[in-house]
């Protein structure tokens, strides 16, 4: 028996772990409503509250007329128990002071009740003064903490996607991938044409290049040879050529 008991109770742990963790995701996914609808509670409980001490303070109201009324009527009728000894009647004096005695009677009696009322409508007063500062509090609570989980999550997707960056999958790894891949094909190219051009006559190559190289020599000196010669003067008698304008 014992077994089974202990076999029941670890399940029921298990499960209820479970349900607080789908409840936790839950909140979380909707941080924003769920803490809205704390507050929305928090006024609920404050409306409930505020009934109750909407009666608590009704039923002190009743008492304490009641309570005044009484003591009213003591006054009274001690007000007239001078009356009639005023007037030397002192039967009249005795029965009015009856009458007060059993007003007094019930104000000792309401005492009590009317003191515990008053109390518990004060405690109310206080608990709905606590309510609605907490209710103040929990809406600039609210809004802050909205504001911060929203930061958090703006963080922690910023943290997330930088440590993609750095995985080794990732899209800029690819194309790094790419451009290795890329630069050996370039190589092979180069390595291939290389081979290709292998066995090719590089000294004539050579030869016909140094050709090109004195033909231009050649024009460099008859270039000088021309600049050298004298230039032609001008006969006597002859007027000299006009220039063109």
């Amino acid at each position: 028996m014992g077994f089974f008991s202990d076999l029941f109770a670890r399940t029921g742990r298990v499960t209820r772990g479970k349900a607080s963790d789908v409840v936790t995701a839950y909140e979380d996914a909707n941080f924003e409503s769920t803490v809205r609808q704390t507050v929305a509670d928090m006024k609920t409980e404050l409306n409930n509250v505020v009934r109750a001490s909407a009666v608590a303070m009704s039923n002190y109201n009743r008492l304490d007329a009641e309570y005044q009324k009484y003591v009213r009527q003591s006054d009274e009728w001690k007000a007239r128990a001078n009356q009639a000894l005023d007037a030397g009647n002192e039967d009249l004096a005795k029965k009015a002071l009856a009458k007060k005695s059993e007003s007094d009677k019930q104000i000792a009696s309401m005492q009590t009740a009317i003191q515990q009322a008053q109390q518990a409508s004060d405690n109310l007063k206080n608990q709905v003064a606590e309510l609605k500062r907490k209710i103040d509090e929990g809406e600039r609570t609210a809004t802050t903490l909205v504001a911060r989980k929203n930061a958090a999550q703006a963080q922690r997707k910023v943290a997330e996607a930088m440590a993609g960056v750095a995985n080794s999958d990732n899209a800029f790894a690819q194309l790094s991938r790419f451009e290795e891949s890329v630069s050996k094909e370039e190589a092979t190219a180069k390595a291939f044409q290389e081979l290709g051009s292998a066995g090719k006559d590089d000294d004539l190559e050579s030869q016909f290049a140094q050709l090109g190289d004195h033909s231009v020599d050649a024009q460099l000196e008859a270039l000088k040879r021309e600049r050298a010669l004298p230039k032609p003067t001008t006969p006597l008698g002859l007027p000299a050529p006009e220039s063109s304008k």
